[in-house]
């Protein structure tokens, strides 16, 4: 795992990156298929008041035509809801859509160049919370008198919440509504699936990065993701993201999902069962130690995090799913 990787993921637990080009579910389609609203958005109007995830409220004075994403996740937000062609400055680990790639950016491995976001004049920042933006980033911003939304979402719910803030804030309630009813409408699906189902303990593998093991965090949308989909997340510290061994020996995952393995191909089920104090665990043991290459979905929490539900749920289950 590279040191770029693990200094995006060690702040939060990956909110908002995979730093390698994204891959598909194969059991799940890239582009959301958007079910009509169940009921009409209510009409924006501007200025308006939003509060971020942060606590923070800020005022949006018009409805903005100028964005910076500061985290691949908000990017797929945005654009889900049709604003692609608003932005005017991402990261440089943005990789969807591929149309991204034609913007500039304004974020390298994970420093925010604040003189670039000038130069962009945006008219509202997306920045990501517990310091994958560094706070001293987001309030030299907001001095500079630049709308800010932290989006840092805690849980599955979250995410969907933070559709629809962005929604809202760009005008797009009506896109971020049909957004929503698909992505609930599946998620239903896979907790039905998955419902009265024995919840095994579940490691997963962010990375291992200089003797430090980094995983879902306490509290975290991963941790959550993999208890919708049908598991008992074994978690880290809520902020660095990282457990130590001997606390994952006393854990005994039975599943072990090796998310690092979709870009690291050294990290294999035969070398995590060689690592010292690994053997012993019941999911070496029990031979439950499993690739997951749809990482880029399960950690970025935007509007594909479904496929990653879905994929989490097919390896977590498989017998609930044909």
């Amino acid at each position: 795992m590279s040191a770029r990787r693990i200094r995006v993921f060690a702040p939060l637990l990956i909110l908002a990156v995979a730093c390698q080009p994204a891959s598909p579910s194969p059991s799940a389609s890239l582009e959301p298929s958007l079910a009509p609203s169940q009921t009409p958005a209510a009409e924006i109007t501007y200025p308006q008041t939003l509060t971020d995830d942060a606590g923070r409220e800020g005022l949006l004075a018009a409805e903005p035509a100028r964005i910076v994403s500061l985290a691949p996740s908000n990017t797929e937000i945005v654009c889900a809801l049709d604003g692609c062609d608003r932005l005017v400055g991402v990261t440089d680990a943005d990789d969807y859509p591929a149309g991204v790639a034609d913007i500039p950016d304004v974020v390298f491995v994970t420093v925010v160049d604040i003189e670039l976001v000038v130069e962009a004049d945006p008219d509202l920042v997306l920045a990501a919370g517990n310091e994958v933006t560094p706070s001293a980033v987001i309030t030299e911003l907001s001095e500079l008198d630049y709308p800010v939304l932290v989006l840092y979402p805690e849980s599955l719910d979250e995410v969907i919440d933070n559709v629809r803030l962005v929604g809202s804030a760009i005008n797009a309630a009506d896109q971020a509504d049909a957004l929503v009813t698909d992505m609930e409408h599946r998620i239903a699906a896979v907790t039905d699936a998955v419902a009265g189902a024995a919840a095994p303990r579940t490691f997963y593998e962010v990375g291992v990065f200089e003797g430090a093991i980094y995983t879902a965090g306490q509290d975290s949308f991963l941790a959550s993701l993999i208890e919708v989909a049908g598991g008992d997340p074994i978690t880290g510290d809520a902020l660095a993201t990282s457990i130590a061994l001997e606390d994952l020996v006393a854990a005994d995952p039975e599943l072990i999902l090796l998310g690092d393995a979709a870009y690291d191909p050294s990290v294999t089920p035969e070398s995590v069962a060689a690592r010292p104090g690994w053997e012993a665990m019941t999911a070496v043991t029990a031979g439950q130690v499993l690739v997951m290459a749809e990482d880029p979905v399960i950690t970025r929490p935007g509007p594909r995090i479904v496929d990653g539900l879905e994929a989490l749920a097919r390896v977590i289950h498989p017998d609930r799913f044909d």
